[in-house]
């Protein structure tokens, strides 16, 4: 019997080079992680092993969950959960959970591949009952009114973990999928193995023709070589139509 697409992300997403915090600006191609962030790892061994290195020695998820930035993505999905009378949000790669400080959802699930950030949200939240968190290796299917994706699509460098992982949020969504990216292609660059931009949307259209993209946000602060304040990413608003 062949794995289902969870556990086919689950076993894949150990081996591929990992959502790391990049040293520059990947060559105008994404925006850098904080390089206050302490003692990253000298090289690429696989997303799980990394982010556990990140996280317990100290480091953060990235300049994109704090400032301006941050405030934007925090805007756009509140306002959204108000309108559209939202009761639960499920969200791949919840990271280190400071832009979870400025959301205001119902009941919702974290989850990520780093069991120190996990356990490190569960603490920061742990008076809040309605945010519940797990690390992927526990996520069995669970789902939301919202699923969520954000700053994560650019960072699933090969293409069975890509598929996997778009799989996964899509059936996870029960009404809306919102997802936070860039939107053309790429290849992993030498000097940026962690970033390959995706032209996703192609993939929603060809695999998942029932979600239908009803809203494209451009982001507020555009990319402009300035990666502490700027980004690449857009908001992509998918409706499930059938």
């Amino acid at each position: 019997m062949s794995d289902s697409p969870i556990e086919t992300l689950k076993r894949l997403i150990k081996r591929i080079p990992a959502i790391g915090p990049a040293l520059a600006y990947a060559r105008h191609q994404s925006r850098i992680d904080s390089p206050k962030s302490p003692k990253a790892p000298a090289m690429f061994v696989g997303s799980g092993p990394y982010w556990e290195s990140r996280y317990r020695t100290g480091g953060d998820s990235g300049t994109g969950s704090s400032g301006r930035l941050a405030e934007f993505k925090a805007e756009i999905i509140n306002e959204f959960i108000v309108k559209e009378e939202i009761s639960s949000v499920i969200e791949f790669g919840c990271g280190d959970g400071r832009q979870l400080q400025l959301a205001r959802y119902p009941n919702y699930l974290g989850v990520d591949v780093s069991e120190t950030v996990v356990e490190q949200c569960q603490k920061r939240f742990a008076e809040n009952a309605t945010f519940k968190f797990m690390t992927l290796d526990q996520y069995d299917g669970e789902s939301g009114d919202v699923a969520l994706s954000l700053d994560v699509i650019f960072h699933l460098i090969e293409d069975q973990v890509f598929d996997s992982y778009m799989t996964t949020l899509f059936n996870a969504g029960e009404r809306f999928v919102i997802v936070y990216s860039s939107n053309y292609e790429s290849v992993a660059a030498e000097h940026a193995p962690h970033f390959r931009s995706r032209e996703f949307t192609v993939w929603v259209a060809a695999h998942r023709p029932e979600w239908q993209l009803i809203r494209h946000i451009p982001n507020r602060y555009p990319f402009n070589g300035d990666g502490l304040e700027t980004s690449v990413s857009d908001f992509f608003i998918f409706m499930k139509t059938a």
